[in-house]
């Protein structure tokens, strides 16, 4: 099985398990699935489904949590799924980017490291991301649920 086929298997695991919840709940929503990068991703769209993101994310991080399990259940592989619901963390995505870019200027003009807030792995890596592809550096610091990003000037 290629790499490929493993996530489309993952994302499809993934929207059994999310379309079984939803008609549990008795929830609409549509199921999109993809593979962005080295992980699948599943998207519930079409519905306002706040209640399955909650404050600050903390419900879609537990269902993703959930979901990973239950693609472990079926694969015995541990998965990286991302995912996303009625947009919030594509929308996040973008936030944090705009954040990197601004702390990144902001690092370059300084030539001195700045530290963010504290921040769930997902955005931990969105801002890594969005630094190494403005040429700068950052790492991890503290420990969870209290981690966050520092940018590095360049050496």
């Amino acid at each position: 099985m290629t790499r490929l086929e493993r996530l489309e298997r993952e994302g499809d695991i993934a929207a059994d398990y999310l379309e079984e919840l939803l008609d549990i709940a008795d929830l609409d929503g549509d199921l999109d699935m993809d593979v962005e990068g080295d992980r699948a991703a599943v998207s519930i769209v079409g519905a306002d489904l706040q209640q399955l993101v909650g404050d600050d994310g903390q419900v879609l991080d537990a269902l993703q949590e959930l979901t990973r399990l239950a693609v472990y259940r079926e694969t015995g592989e541990r998965s990286r799924l991302m995912l996303d619901i009625s947009g919030f963390r594509a929308e996040r995505r973008s936030e944090l980017e705009r954040l990197a870019d601004e702390v990144v200027a902001q690092v370059k003009e300084s030539g001195e490291p700045a530290s963010l807030s504290p921040m769930s792995p997902f955005e931990r890596k969105v801002v890594h991301d969005a630094v190494a592809a403005a040429g700068l550096t950052s790492e991890s610091e503290g420990v969870e649920p209290r981690r966050y990003v520092v940018v590095l000037p360049q050496t």
